[in-house]
Order: C-alpha cells, then structure tokens, then sequence
C-alpha cells in the first residue's frame, strides 16, 4: 500500500528503525566511495593546476574565470532543480524517468541557446572581450548535463557512487590531457575550456551506460507539476547561489581588470580545495540520504545531522586555519613568485570557506527535507546583502577588499539565516554546540601557532611550508580529539579486526 503527500509521486509504508538501519548503511558506503574518489579527484585536479598556472598567464586565468562565472550559473540553473527532485522523488523510478528527462534536455537547449547569444554582453561586462568564444566553448557542457541528469541523479538516489566517481575520474585524466596540450600549444585560456567540455563529454557517456535506465522520452503533466513544484525554487535558489560563487569575478573584473582577476581566481581556487574534497563527497549521498531520514520523521532528521555535523566540522577546520595561516609560503612553493599577489586574499576567502561548507551541508539538509524554498530564501538574503558589499569593497580595496566582503558577508548573514531556516524543519543544533567548540577553538589555535612558526622561519618558503603545517597538524590533534574519541575509535578498530578474524 502507499501513500500519497501533496508536491510528490507516491510513498512506500516502510518500517521506520529498518529503514533507518539501512539508509546509514546505503549512505555510509556511499559516502565512502564518493570521499575516496573526490579526493583522487581534487588531488589530480590539483597537480593538473600546478601545470597550468606554469603555462599561462594571470591574464589568461583571468579571462578564464569570466567563462567559469557563466559556466557555473548555467550548470546550477539548467536543470530546473530536476536532479535534486529525481533524487528526492518518493515514487517509483520508472515511472517519473522520461518525463524528467525530456524536460532537462529540453532546457539544456533552451538555455545554451540564450547563453550563445549572451556571451558578448557577459564578456563586454566584466571588460574582458576575449572571453566570447571561451564562454561559448564552455557553457556547451550543459547540453551534455542535459542529457545525462536524471541517470546521475538515480546513482545518487540508489547510492551507487563508486559508477559517478568512476566516470569523473576518467574525465579527470581526459580533462588534463587536453587542457596541458593545448596549454603547451599556445591556446591560452581555451585551454581551459576546450579540457572541460571534453572531460564533460567522456563522463556523461559512462554515466549514461553506467545507469542502466532505458532510454525512453515522454510527458506526463501530472509528473511534470510535481518535479516543478519541487524543483522552481531550488532552480532559482541555485541560481541565486551560483551568482554568490560567481559576482566577484564579474565585479572584479569590471572594476579592476583582468590580470587582478587572474590573481584573485587562483586564490579562490585554493580556498576551495576544502569545499570542493569536503562538500563534493558529501553532496553525492546527503541529499538521498536526509530525504530518506524525513520521510521517518523530524526528530530523525535531526539526528542525523546531529551525529553529523561535528565530524564535519572536525574535519574542516585544520584545512581551514592552516591555508590562511601559511598562505604566503603555500602559493609561492606551489606556484612560484610571480603569483605571490594571490596569497593577500588567501586567508579571508578561508573563511569564506568554512561558511560555504556549513552552508553547503545546511541546503543538502532542506533539500532533502524538501524545504526548497527554504534555501530560495537563505540565498537571496546571502546574495542581496554581497552584491552591493563586493562593489564597495572592490572599488576601494581591489581583490583584498572583495575578499573581506565575501568572509564579512558570510559571516554575518548567511550563517544566522542559514541556522532560522535548518530550526524551522525541526533540526536543532544546541545539543552539539560543545562538540562544535572543541574543533574550532583546537583550528583557530593550531592556526595561530602555525604562524607564528612561519614568522620564525622567514624567507625560506618551503621550511615555513613544513615545518609550520607540521606543528599546526599536531596541535590541532592534540587539542580537537578527545581522550573518550580516541577510545571509542581504538575499541571500534578492535571490533572491526576481530570481526574480520572470526570471518
């Protein structure tokens, strides 16, 4: 028997604590699967940057960085919110697959289309010209997310992480082929673009195989209704979002040029491999997995953010208040001299980054509450209070000033009306504000004395580097692990390899 709620297809009866047991198990190999694998990923996108940033010049970054803006907002609007609602879909497969499916292509087209035409105006905007034909190359990857969205989103929905992990790190290897090629060939920021779109390609066939669905199209208006009413207010929640990631290469570039730009972009990228390692594998299970835990019941949601949130906290901070700690000798050793400017705004976009992660978990939790808008309004009030910031800081401070916008910003709106919106589902954070404390006094802490350690190593980049990451590392250990986590992890390895013994 079933169960039909208002805004979604039909409801399984299951047994709460079954399904509960379950849904953490399912979540729990995923989440490892999409760890491991974003991890390899970053690591290779990392190196792949390192080649790069020794190929081209600040201004090709810079002009690059005006295609990625357009890009990303596309990729965050061109679905309509569909993949999120195919994820969180309460009805069979099946049944909601070829309407979901005809509807994404059908945007994708739509969309690209506007965005060929549009790309002289973005590129006149941020005074960079050139970008044109790097917009045009690179927003073509919609046609292929287009095309491919409602089978990633059944991989996320079924937890079969290990075939989207697989496929992107293919695409990770093909994307560095290209891009370094052409890179060494002269092609400046198409480089770039031209790598992307064929890591895109090659991931989409491999997830369109890895799927398994069949390649059916048709319309259901009834289906139709309810995928929209879920997914139009987190389309434009995400489009809202994809200007907060994206309004300061725009306004940067409009206002200080490209060359700054280039600097600033290199700066953000840093700022973002947390983000990025962190918030990428988490994303992959936590939307199918907070859906699965509200169809039990409010307190079980917020239980499982509860047990968490301190992990990931705990695993963000070093990351956090080391960059910005020892930001100075982290460009220079990894980069070289010439992008040194990049190392003055390193340390407010880390803050940036804690507040994006958090916010980051904090959508993924109504998103799978299916509170869309909910995060409607978290980014708007995040977006309404940044624009005007970034404008004014950036006029009056450059890339330094956009920097201390974003973290200010952050800091002061989007954490307070991210935390109204997660109370207003029923999920209630108080019970972990203690274990919250430990890992971001132990950051901030581990931060300080790792900079200090720097200080005392001056003008030897690579020693400060180490030495400093080294006795930040330690102190953060000694300070965020409690002795009762230490015998709790040391009790559940016992238990692990007496289990593997008896087998």
């Amino acid at each position: 028997m079933t169960t039909l709620e208002p805004g979604t297809g039909p409801v399984p009866d299951a047994d709460p604590e079954a399904g509960t047991e379950s849904i953490g198990r399912q979540a729990a190999r995923g989440l490892r699967w999409s760890f491991a694998g974003t991890l390899v990923t970053k690591i290779g996108s990392f190196a792949m940057g390192l080649v790069l940033a020794r190929l081209l010049t600040p201004d090709d970054f810079g002009v690059f960085a005006v295609a990625l803006a357009a890009m990303t907002f596309v990729m965050h609007v061109n679905d309509v919110g569909l993949i999120a609602a195919v994820v969180q879909w309460r009805g069979k497969l099946e049944d909601m697959a070829p309407t979901a499916a005809a509807m994404t292509m059908s945007f994708s087209i739509v969309v690209y289309a506007f965005f060929w035409f549009a790309a002289p105006t973005i590129a006149s905007v941020a005074h960079a010209p050139e970008a044109t034909g790097v917009i045009r190359l690179l927003t073509a990857v919609i046609l292929v997310d287009g095309a491919t969205a409602v089978r990633s989103a059944a991989l996320m929905r079924t937890f079969r992480q290990d075939k989207l992990i697989v496929a992107n790190l293919v695409g990770l290897i093909v994307n560095a082929a290209v891009a370094i090629s052409l890179a060494a060939a002269g092609a400046g920021p198409y480089s770039f673009a031209a790598g992307l779109v064929a890591s895109f390609v090659v991931t989409g066939i491999m997830v369109f195989v890895g799927a398994r669905l069949p390649v059916r199209l048709g319309f259901d208006r009834t289906i139709a209704k309810q995928l929209l009413l879920f997914g139009l207010p987190l389309a434009a929640s995400l489009g809202i979002e994809a200007i907060l990631l994206n309004a300061d290469y725009i306004i940067i570039g409009h206002l200080v040029g490209e060359i700054p730009l280039g600097y600033y972009l290199l700066a953000f990228n840093i700022s973002t491999w947390a983000l990025s390692v962190i918030s990428s594998a988490v994303r992959y299970v936590s939307v199918a997995g907070f859906s699965r835990l509200s169809e039990v019941d409010a307190a079980t949601l917020s239980a499982g953010v509860q047990r968490s949130m301190p992990i990931l906290v705990t695993g963000l901070m070093p990351i956090a208040t080391l960059t910005a700690a020892l930001a100075l000798p982290l460009v220079t050793v990894l980069y070289g001299e010439k992008w040194t400017p990049a190392a003055v705004v390193l340390p407010y976009l880390m803050v940036l980054t804690v507040v994006r992660v958090l916010a980051s978990f904090a959508l993924d939790i109504l998103m799978g509450a299916g509170a869309t808008r909910s995060t409607l309004w978290v980014n708007l009030g995040w977006a309404i209070a940044l624009v005007p910031a970034l404008i004014y800081a950036t006029s009056h401070g450059g890339i330094r000033g956009a920097a201390i916008a974003h973290a200010i910003v952050g800091l002061l709106v989007a954490v307070p009306v991210t935390l109204l919106a997660l109370h207003k589902v029923g999920v209630r954070l108080a019970p972990i504000v203690p274990a919250l404390a430990r890992p971001i006094v132990a950051g901030l802490v581990s931060g300080a004395l790792a900079m200090v350690v720097a200080h005392a190593l001056d003008q030897n980049p690579l020693l400060e580097l180490v030495v400093g990451g080294f006795v930040g590392i330690l102190s953060y250990l000694a300070l965020a692990i409690a002795p009762s986590q230490l015998r709790q992890w040391s009790g559940l390895l016992a238990r692990r390899k007496e289990a593997h013994a008896v087998e």
